[in-house]
């Protein structure tokens, strides 16, 4: 906050109050050439001697009377002039004062303006300095928390992909000490073998026939484990062989695999995938019954149906057999 210088007395006076030079000297001139006239007795006298040449003059003649009057009217217009004079100089110095005073409150208003401007400008650089830091600084933050996520995700693939390595090794490692199997697990895959290569088995009824052979449970389970076998066409086989030598109705079939070790699904699909007259089927059977016993005719249906025929397929084996 700027404070206002005081002025000093004289900077008070009319004529000083601008403090230039040439002002101040000219209204030293003119304040002591006022008090000249003020102080010196002549402007009195004059005055009086006027009055007296008034007086006298109404005594003169008329001519004399004229002429005293108009230099009285001379002199009261040279004062007037002067008077005016010196107004007008009064006038033009206050005018100049007030100018000066006016060009220095312009000035110092100016200078105000320009130094407000200038500290706003200030203001706004550093504000705009601030800001551009600020900016700098949340873009350094910014791109060392995007590094440090890349590095985290880097380093979690990197964690990934090294365990990723790992469990294929160890499971690299697990089948081939599985595959390799001990002497007594590769013979016994040698005869898991040997036996499918002439009858059928499933696969809990290969492991029994491996254990009926001697070889231990875990032998025998590996050996079945570790051979190239489709149970399904196990199962078709098995049936074929069964329907070589006797007859079955087609659910008694599925019974007969199911209890060799075939899953149901196993059983029924070797029951589906043979080619058999389940009709002929029940002629068999039904002429099976009479070779070691007897049956009236419907005893024979009931029997056949008991064994799974069909109550159509039972009765046609009946008529077909003479009963």
């Amino acid at each position: 906050m700027r404070y206002k210088e005081k002025k000093k007395w004289y900077k008070r006076i009319p004529g000083y109050r601008s403090g230039v030079k040439w002002k101040m000297i000219t209204a030293s001139i003119i304040y002591a050439l006022i008090l000249f006239v003020i102080l010196v007795p002549t402007d009195s006298s004059t005055e009086i001697a006027g009055e007296n040449t008034a007086e006298d003059a109404a005594e003169l003649e008329p001519e004399d009377a004229t002429a005293a009057t108009d230099k009285q009217k001379a002199d009261k217009q040279k004062n007037n002039e002067e008077k005016e004079k010196q107004k007008a100089k009064e006038e033009e110095e206050r005018e100049a004062e007030e100018e000066a005073e006016r060009e220095a409150r312009e000035e110092e208003e100016r200078a105000a303006e320009e130094e407000a401007e200038q500290e706003a400008r200030e203001e706004e650089e550093r504000q705009a300095e601030e800001e551009a830091e600020q900016e700098a600084r949340e873009e350094e933050e910014r791109q060392a928390e995007e590094e440090a996520e890349q590095e985290a995700r880097e380093e979690e693939e990197r964690q990934a992909e090294e365990e990723a390595e790992q469990e294929a090794r160890e499971e690299e490692e697990r089948e081939a000490e599985e595959s390799s199997g001990s002497v007594s697990q590769e013979q016994a895959v040698s005869q898991a073998q040997s036996y499918l290569e002439y009858t059928a088995f499933s696969k809990s009824g290969l492991i029994e026939q491996l254990e009926y052979e001697d070889f231990s449970t875990e032998d025998a389970t590996y050996a079945v484990e570790n051979i190239s076998v489709d149970w399904e066409e196990q199962a078709v086989s098995q049936a074929e062989d069964y329907l070589e030598y006797t007859a079955f109705s087609e659910s008694g079939l599925i019974e007969q695999l199911e209890y060799d070790g075939f899953s149901s699904s196993e059983a029924a699909h070797g029951v589906a995938n043979v080619s058999v007259d389940w009709q002929e089927q029940a002629v068999l059977q039904a002429e099976d019954y009479l070779e070691y016993s007897s049956f009236s005719r419907q005893g024979l249906i009931d029997q056949l149906t008991f064994e799974g025929f069909s109550t159509e397929h039972a009765t046609y084996a009946a008529g077909q057999v003479g009963l």
